[in-house]
């Protein structure tokens, strides 16, 4: 069963940016990914929401072991956030 997340970040007016220009590096690159189905940016006011869809839970693991996660989400994204929520589902 394909497996979703969810994420809704926020973060400075000073760190959009970054964060934009991340969010869309980290795209180009998970999509090459064997388990990514989907992977779309959204911008919202004051922060961004992404929609992630995987072939299943593995290919999301996956996703998260990836040195671009590590890169652009937990080295670069995660630190200037002031708010972050994610949510994970299973696509029906």
């Amino acid at each position: 069963m394909a497996f979703a997340v969810i994420a809704h970040y926020r973060c400075a007016p000073q760190d959009t940016e970054l964060v934009r220009d991340s969010l869309l590096k980290m795209r180009e690159h998970t999509r090459e990914e064997p388990g990514n189905l989907e992977y779309v940016v959204h911008s919202t006011d004051g922060g961004f929401v992404l929609y992630e869809v995987y072939v299943d839970r593995a290919g999301f693991d996956a996703h998260a072991a990836s040195d671009h996660f590590a890169e652009y989400i937990v080295r670069i994204v995660r630190p200037v956030l002031t708010d972050r929520t994610v949510t994970f589902a299973e696509v029906i």
